[in-house]
C-alpha cells in the first residue's frame, strides 16, 4: 500500500517561477494534481513552461508579476483568483543576489535584493494572506477555507555565508516574516513555513560548479556534493498539503547537513 500526497482541486501560486527553483516547483506541485498559476515577470519563459506542464497531463496558467511593484502583486493576485479560482497555497519564491564585500555595497545593491527577497515576498505573501483570512472569516466565497504559505528563505539566512552578507540579511528577515505570519494567520488554518534550501544545481549557477572556485566550493561541503531541485520536491508537498495540518511556524533547512 502506497502513502499518497493529493493536492487536487488546490490552486497554488508560485512566484518566480520563470526558473531555477521555482520552475522545479510549479512542476511538482502540478504533478500532485494542484492547478498552478505561474507569475513571474518573464512571460515567455512562463508560457513554455506552461507548455511542457500540459504536455504531462498538468494545469498551468501564467500571469505577469513584478514583486517589487504592489499595484503589479495585487493585479496578478487578482487576476489569478478571477481566471483559476481562490489561491490555496502560495509558494513565495521570488529571489535574487549578488556576490561582494560589504564595504562595496552600494545603496542600489541592497535596495535590489531587500526589495525582492524581503519587501516583494511579504507583500505577496500579504496580497494572497488577506484572501485566505477573508474566506476563513466567512467574508469571501471558496470551498476552501484556511491555506499554506511557504516562503523560501535560504540556508543563507540561518547561516551568515562570505561575499552575500545582505543577502543572508534578506532571508534572515524572511524567516522571522513566517514566524510572525505563523502567530497571525495560524488560528484561522492558514499555515506559514519556510525552505530554507542549501546549494541545489539548477541552470542558473550549472556552469559556477565546474569552476575551480565551485569545486572547492563542494569539497567543503558536509558529504562533497551539492543538490538537485528535484531534492526539495518531498519537502515541498508535504508542506503544502491538508497532512501538515500541524505544521506551522516551521523553518525547515533543506542542505544536506551544510548548516549543522
Amino acid at each position: 500500500m502506497a502513502y499518497e500526497l493529493d493536492l487536487s482541486g488546490r490552486v497554488a501560486l508560485v512566484t518566480g517561477a520563470s526558473s531555477g527553483l521555482g520552475t522545479q516547483f510549479a512542476k511538482t506541485l502540478a504533478k500532485a494534481g494542484a492547478a498552478v498559476v505561474l507569475a513571474s515577470r518573464r512571460v515567455d519563459k512562463l508560457k513554455e513552461l506552461r507548455t511542457d506542464i500540459e504536455a504531462e497531463g498538468g494545469s498551468a496558467h501564467v500571469v505577469a508579476l513584478d514583486v517589487t511593484d504592489i499595484v503589479s502583486i495585487k493585479s496578478a493576485v487578482a487576476h489569478a483568483e478571477t481566471e483559476v479560482g481562490p489561491i490555496d497555497i502560495l509558494i513565495n519564491n521570488s529571489g535574487v543576489s549578488t556576490t561582494q564585500k560589504l564595504t562595496d555595497v552600494r545603496e542600489e545593491d541592497y535596495d535590489f535584493i531587500f526589495n525582492t527577497n524581503t519587501r516583494g515576498s511579504f507583500f505577496v505573501a500579504q496580497e494572497v494572506g488577506k484572501r485566505m483570512l477573508a474566506r476563513a472569516k466567512g467574508a469571501a466565497p471558496g470551498t476552501y477555507t484556511g491555506g499554506r504559505i511557504v516562503n523560501i528563505a535560504s540556508m543563507a539566512g540561518l547561516k551568515v555565508l562570505p561575499q552575500i552578507g545582505v543577502y543572508c540579511m534578506s532571508k534572515a528577515a524572511v524567516v522571522h516574516m513566517t514566524k510572525a505570519m505563523a502567530v497571525e494567520w495560524g488560528k484561522y488554518g492558514i499555515n506559514v513555513n519556510a525552505i530554507c534550501p542549501g546549494y541545489i544545481d539548477t541552470e542558473i549557477n550549472h556552469h559556477h560548479w565546474q569552476t575551480e572556485q565551485g569545486q572547492k566550493l563542494v569539497q567543503m561541503l558536509p558529504r562533497k556534493r551539492i543538490g538537485k531541485a528535484s531534492d526539495l520536491d518531498a519537502l515541498l508537498v508535504m508542506l503544502c498539503s491538508k497532512e501538515s495540518d500541524f505544521i506551522n511556524g516551521a523553518v525547515i533547512a533543506a542542505d544536506d547537513g551544510f548548516g549543522v
